[in-house]
């Protein structure tokens, strides 16, 4: 069972490479703004399917820390982007 949540883990890491390829060469902003987001979502992917591996609780509560730093982090961004400025 633990070696079929490693391979999920495996893909996972090589399509988070993907995507920062993506987010480097991209051909637009919005478009590397978009990929950079999908690398923060598969990394809470990633840590929780290590906490389910290593079984660590504490690995399932970062994650859900780290989805809504990256959340606010888009939304920030977005504004930026739309404004040119960050003032709320």
């Amino acid at each position: 069972m633990i070696s079929i949540f490693l391979v999920i883990g495996l893909l996972n890491v090589i399509t988070i490479l993907l995507c920062l390829y993506r987010a480097v060469v991209g051909p637009g902003v919005f478009n590397r703004m978009a990929a950079v987001n999908v690398v923060g979502t598969k990394t809470v992917v990633l840590l929780v399917i290590m906490g389910y591996i290593f079984e660590r609780p504490l690995f399932f509560d970062i994650p859900l820390l780290y989805a809504m730093l990256n959340f606010i982090g888009t939304l920030v961004f977005a504004k930026y982007l739309e404004r040119g400025e960050l003032c709320f």
